[in-house]
């Protein structure tokens, strides 16, 4: 297992571990969030980053860290939302819900993978203002394709926005050497 494998498995332990407790906490709640509440969300805390890597002032004392862990989650909330679609009550047990983002996670993690090959982890020379700029662009796209009904003519559709998404934020995550 190479150094990025490692370091990508650490951050999405503290992700997972953090969902895991939510769900203890509060239950499969967010299943009844269609998936433009959820991008919405994801904007929320990706505009935090923004703002406090902007800001010189701050008034609450928190840094970008738990911002990009809810990015991460969040959005595997949407990768399940997809494919399970949106119901009008809570239907999820812990279990199941950890399997489900287990599954997303696997399938994001080998796209990182995959393009981490093609790209040759250029990702480890890029600033995390940079990879917050990615993110919101991809929550614009994902926006828009969501304004479209979905439908997309030549680009990739709203799961691959999603998993770069996480992928984005894991390399932040990395990157601020936080894991």
């Amino acid at each position: 297992m190479n150094i990025t494998s490692q370091q990508y498995d650490s951050v999405i332990a503290i992700c997972r571990s953090l969902f895991i407790n939510k769900m203890k906490d509060y239950g499969s709640a967010w299943r009844i969030l269609r998936l433009p509440s959820l991008t919405d969300q994801i904007y929320i805390k990706a505009q935090r980053i923004r703002s406090l890597q902007e800001n010189e002032v701050r008034k609450v004392d928190e840094d970008e860290t738990g911002e990009f862990i809810g990015i991460i989650n969040y959005s595997v909330m949407a990768l399940i939302q997809l494919e399970l679609g949106v119901v009008d009550q809570p239907d999820l047990n812990v279990e199941k819900a950890t399997e489900l983002y287990d599954q997303k996670i696997a399938l994001t993690k080998q796209l990182m993978e995959d393009k981490n090959h093609d790209y040759g982890e250029a990702w480890r020379e890029m600033r995390v203002s940079s990879l917050t700029d990615l993110i919101l662009q991809k929550l614009l796209r994902v926006k828009q394709i969501e304004d479209n009904k979905g439908k997309t003519l030549v680009s990739e559709g709203i799961d691959a926005n999603y998993q770069d998404m996480i992928n984005y934020a894991v390399f932040a995550l990395i990157l601020m050497k936080k894991f």
